[in-house]
């Protein structure tokens, strides 16, 4: 809409803004169509196996296929992985500043599943991630369980308060990207959720 949106590729990566594409995106633009970062993704774990697949080919590609299609304001994403069927759409309301991603899982295997979703968002609030990350403060919203990104260092636009939401129904959350991600880890094999230790909920000032 004419004060928000998002660019997705069709590997499913891309970055998200708000009133300006450049000077104010949420989350990274990269110009790279080779390696194509993804920061922003969306996980699905079974909690049983710890299997891990994401419902586009970017930041987990297996051996399954992914299909893309993008329309007029919308792209939708599809892939099946161990007996699960995911779909994902995204958009953007034609009034709201709100990118809405609605993720629909099907069980196909025959035999219950215990599955979670994580959201992955590398905060930008600015025109570079590298130049405006120190100056991030996060916070959870205790009415909604929101997680809140603010930067009160940036000219003209320090009252903006960005959030992330997972419909309220978010358990575990953290805002430093070295405990997600681990040491040496990368989005397609983040150590957090590689084994069974609940997120730390650290959220404040000085976090990348």
């Amino acid at each position: 809409n004419p004060g928000f949106g998002f660019q997705a590729s069709a590997a499913g990566s891309g970055y998200t803004w708000a009133e300006n594409s450049r000077e104010n995106q949420l989350t990274p633009w990269s110009n790279d169509p080779v390696r194509d970062p993804p920061g922003e993704a969306l996980y699905v774990r079974d909690e049983d196996s710890l299997e891990l697949w994401s419902p586009t080919a970017q930041p987990i590609r297996d051996g399954g296929r992914y299909v893309a299609r993008h329309g007029h304001g919308y792209s939708r994403f599809e892939h099946q992985a161990d007996g699960i069927a995911l779909e994902l759409l995204q958009y953007v309301p034609l009034a709201d500043p709100i990118k809405i991603s609605r993720l629909t899982l099907r069980n196909l295997s025959g035999r219950p599943r215990r599955l979670s979703v994580t959201s992955y968002a590398e905060w930008v609030l600015g025109t570079a991630r590298g130049a405006s990350a120190p100056f991030i403060v996060t916070a959870i919203d205790a009415a909604s369980g929101a997680l809140l990104a603010r930067n009160p260092w940036r000219i003209g636009l320090e009252g903006r308060v960005a959030f992330a939401d997972l419909g309220g129904r978010q358990t575990a959350w953290t805002a430093d990207r070295s405990e997600f991600l681990g040491r040496h880890g990368t989005p397609a094999a983040p150590a957090a959720l590689a084994g069974r230790t609940p997120l730390s909920g650290l959220t404040g000032a000085g976090l990348d």
